[in-house]
């Protein structure tokens, strides 16, 4: 940690962020007094309070302690896009002399320092990264992760080496989820960069799909030249990695260096052969629920078998893996009753999240609760929405989650209700309403999707349907 070897204090604006809670608990554990603001208190913030960070929920600069006012030198300010340039906070640390560093360019600093397996994509960064700690613990690799979820093998979003002389070992692995939202992962420098998915989407951000290719194409070529780049086969002819060794995969397309092959299905866990360029794998089992994971675990067993990791603890990881928190997260299993919930909030993993749901538990009436996530992805994604809500019998939409914008005119739920085939969908946010609705349809499979504060109905819906 000598990059920061002037400062003594670490304050994260959006500490309840993934990400930022992830640096938080790095700064924490490394010894630094670390503070912070966030807008609400969650289970991750509590989590945090209890690990020895002080937060504060109020928007004062009264709330900012002495130490931290008076010795500004030692002070490093760490602050998300989603903070408002109007936010007092921000305004007194932006008017003094303060170091103030955006979380990508942090975790650049990070993880620029070792040799870092960089995870992108639309689609699959988090369960990716968090399969990939998990193969580094079990080849007994001490090494880094920084993930965009919690792992529910470590119950966190962070894994630090256990021995001191790995953190000045400029080969520790690190694995970390790089995020496309805000250009981010531009701060990044990998040995070797996964790319899954390319798919429109942060339309506030860039203005259309080709300024997406292009960015991940500009991310593409900051991977090491002695490195490599792990690309979906699905995507294959969007990625240019001129100068630098391309590796493609697949669940299925046997066109790909790695794809799946022989797949079985038994009581909702998938085992696969894997095709790689030395030969076949034979009996991986996928620890991960939902045929998504095949996709998933040939991208991490590229990206691992490339980096020199032995296949037996690839295996081994993968078979152990357990899942992430809020993907594809099984809360009630019952022979009549399962209630799934997921952090899906575009059309292409709403679509994976019901599809591999159905195909686990084949046969069920099946409900789903999604809460939309931003004005502006549901105004540019809600015929998509529609079609793949139109996959479920029944369907409750709830309000729209704005987080950082404010509302756009004409911009609902409605949107996507209206543009559904399924005419079996209703708008409701109170819990009671939910539950009762639930109830009515004789439901057996049930699903909460979204990104927004959608996981505070997770409990009590647990709760409702455990005693069914």
């Amino acid at each position: 940690m000598n990059q920061f070897e002037n400062i003594k204090y670490v304050y994260l604006l959006g500490i309840g962020g993934i990400g930022m809670s992830a640096l938080a608990r790095y700064f924490n554990e490394g010894g630094f007094e670390v503070y912070g603001y966030d807008l609400t208190e969650s289970p991750l913030t509590k989590q945090l309070q209890s690990e020895g960070i002080t937060i504060t929920y109020t928007d004062d600069t009264e709330q900012i302690p002495d130490k931290i006012v008076l010795d500004v030198k030692s002070t490093m300010v760490i602050f998300t896009p989603a903070i408002p340039k109007n936010n007092k906070h921000f305004c007194f640390f932006s008017e003094g002399e303060y170091l103030m560093l955006k979380r990508a360019k942090v975790l650049g600093i990070i993880a620029n320092g070792y040799k870092t397996i960089a995870v992108s994509g639309t689609h699959g960064k988090t369960t990716n990264s968090c399969t990939i700690a998990n193969i580094f613990q079990e080849s007994g690799l001490d090494s880094f992760a920084f993930l965009g979820g919690i792992s529910k093998n470590i119950d966190s979003n962070l894994l630090l080496p256990r021995k001191q002389e790995s953190f000045s070992n400029p080969e520790t692995l690190l694995v970390a989820e790089a995020d496309e939202y805000d250009k981010s992962f531009l701060w990044l420098n990998p040995f070797a960069t996964i790319i899954t998915y390319v798919d429109a989407d942060h339309l506030d951000i860039y203005k259309n799909r080709d300024e997406i290719i292009t960015t991940f194409n500009q991310f593409a070529q900051s991977t090491h030249r002695n490195g490599f780049v792990v690309v979906n086969k699905k995507i294959d002819n969007l990625i240019d990695t001129a100068g630098i060794r391309k590796i493609t995969y697949s669940d299925t397309d046997t066109t790909a260096d790695y794809y799946a092959e022989n797949i079985r299905l038994d009581n909702g866990t998938y085992t696969i052969d894997a095709h790689t360029p030395s030969g076949v794998v034979a009996d991986i089992t996928i620890g991960a629920k939902g045929r998504v994971n095949i996709e998933n675990t040939m991208a991490c067993i590229a990206a691992c078998e490339n980096i020199g990791i032995k296949m037996s603890g690839i295996k081994k990881g993968i078979a152990t893996f357990r899942g992430v928190k809020r993907r594809m997260d099984i809360h009630v299993q019952k022979p009549d009753f399962v209630y799934i919930d997921d952090y899906a909030h575009h059309p292409r993993e709403l679509e994976a999240t019901i599809t591999s749901a159905k195909q686990l538990f084949p046969g069920k009436k099946s409900l789903g609760i999604f809460q939309p996530h931003l004005f502006t992805r549901t105004r540019d994604f809600a015929e998509g929405f529609a079609q793949s809500l139109d996959l479920l019998d029944d369907v409750i939409l709830m309000d729209i989650y704005p987080a950082r914008e404010k509302p756009i005119e004409g911009v609902t739920s409605k949107m996507i209700a209206d543009l559904m085939k399924n005419k079996n969908v209703i708008i409701l946010n109170e819990l009671s309403q939910i539950i009762s609705y639930i109830q009515q349809k004789n439901v057996k499979l049930l699903l909460s999707l979204g990104a927004g504060n959608i996981d505070k109905i997770v409990k009590p819906l647990t709760e409702a349907f455990s005693n069914l």
